[in-house]
């Protein structure tokens, strides 16, 4: 049986701040270093980088070698010794990262040990590439050098505690600062809010916005709204359910699930919590527009039986549909003040939306600043992602539109 070593290590620059991490896979007999990952993640703690490298480098040992043991070593004392369960996990932000961590291997067949800060410098390494590259809106890329980078020379900038674009000296952002540092870091965390505004210095809310999967009404394209007669998931629904359920497991980063009251964004919901070990709020807020007498017609079907009612609808925002259903003002209304409560509710988390078309679109018009007829612009599939950020200053940032990436 193979046996890994995995060295790992995460950081903001700010706690929470822009935030990165690293990880490497070595072979345990050789010491050949057999992976490396990094990857920046946006406005995060320390101790959520540090979690996300320890789930980073376990992936990787698994892709090489699913049946191997693994030795893990880091110089977070948190994370070790909760991972050996010698400490109990508290904070609502580490107990889903912490869960997936250990289901990556089998249990009995990973290893922690802590090791001093000076000892971690390959993974440090990568960890302040990440956020470097993060800082110039990049995403990072394997270098062609590996290890050799961490033996620095006495009397080189790695070994007085300043790596080559390192203003911090470290990954964990806890140590002093110089004056370039401190520039640096406010750099880095601008690239959260572009704009011409002063850069808000706060971890925003972030809405990760997950449709509902098919439902048997969706392959034929037919209105279905709040006012229908609320169907389950199909068999298909479900497995695009499960597939979201797996990347948002593999990422990480969802600290609170929050829910549409319709049975198919329930039922997302549930198999996603499930997998995240995270418990299911419902807002009413979040459900999706009522489409009157058009709930469970084709666009066809209405076009032929309410032609008028349908160009009125297609022309304003304040039409509603036949037998009075709500209007896309008054979807927008209800969603701005759901928006309000919720960014008030999770400042400062990434929070999972479980809802439908309309309120999706509704919230990225809306972060926008776009048009009422932008609606009819934007595609939306299906178990598909999209994310928006919101700051404390005000500011929306649309990060993401209908990825489906998961489900191919």
């Amino acid at each position: 049986m193979r046996e890994f070593i995995v060295e790992a290590d995460g950081g903001s620059r700010g706690n929470p701040g822009p935030a990165g991490y690293g990880a490497v896979v070595s072979d345990a007999a050789t010491g050949e270093t057999l992976r490396e990952v990094a990857e920046y993640i946006g406005v995060a703690t320390n101790n959520v980088a540090e979690y996300r490298g320890l789930l980073a480098g376990l992936r990787a040992a698994h892709e090489l070698d699913p049946e191997a043991t693994v030795h893990v070593r880091m110089d977070s004392k948190l994370v070790i010794e909760q991972m050996s369960g010698r400490w109990k996990i508290k904070h609502p932000d580490m107990k889903p990262l912490a869960a997936e961590a250990a289901r990556v291997f089998p249990p009995g067949r990973v290893t922690y040990e802590w090791m001093p800060r000076e000892q971690n410098k390959h993974a440090d390494r990568l960890a302040n590439e990440a956020m470097d590259a993060g800082a110039r809106g990049e995403q990072w890329s394997e270098p062609a050098s590996t290890a050799e980078l961490d033996a620095a020379p006495s009397g080189t900038a790695e070994a007085t505690g300043s790596a080559p674009g390192d203003a911090t000296g470290s990954a964990h952002g806890d140590v002093d600062r110089s004056a370039q540092g401190d520039a640096d870091t406010r750099a880095a965390k601008a690239v959260a809010t572009p704009g011409w505004a002063p850069a808000d210095m706060g971890a925003p809310a972030t809405f990760v916005l997950l449709r509902h999967g098919e439902t048997p009404l969706t392959p034929q394209k037919r209105f279905s709204g709040s006012g229908g007669t609320d169907p389950s998931l199909s068999d298909a629904g479900r497995d695009q359910a499960e597939r979201a359920a797996a990347m948002l497991a593999r990422r990480g980063t969802i600290q609170a699930i929050v829910s549409s009251p319709l049975a198919r964004t329930r039922e997302t919901a549930g198999i996603v919590a499930a997998r995240l070990g995270l418990d299911v709020s419902v807002d009413d807020g979040l459900r999706e527009t009522d489409f009157g007498a058009w709930e469970g017609l084709t666009f066809a079907e209405v076009r032929e039986r309410h032609p008028d009612d349908l160009n009125a609808w297609l022309a304003s925002p304040d039409a509603q549909p036949t037998g009075g259903g709500e209007s896309f003002a008054a979807t927008a209304t209800r969603l701005a003040a759901t928006r309000d409560q919720l960014v008030a509710a999770y400042a400062g988390r990434t929070v999972l939306l479980v809802t439908h078309v309309t309120p999706i679109k509704t919230l990225v018009r809306l972060a926008l600043g776009a048009p009422p007829e932008s609606l009819f612009r934007m595609e939306l599939s299906a178990a598909s992602l999209s994310v928006v950020a919101y700051y404390a200053d005000g500011n929306a940032s649309v990060r993401l539109l209908n990825d489906t990436s998961h489900l191919r």
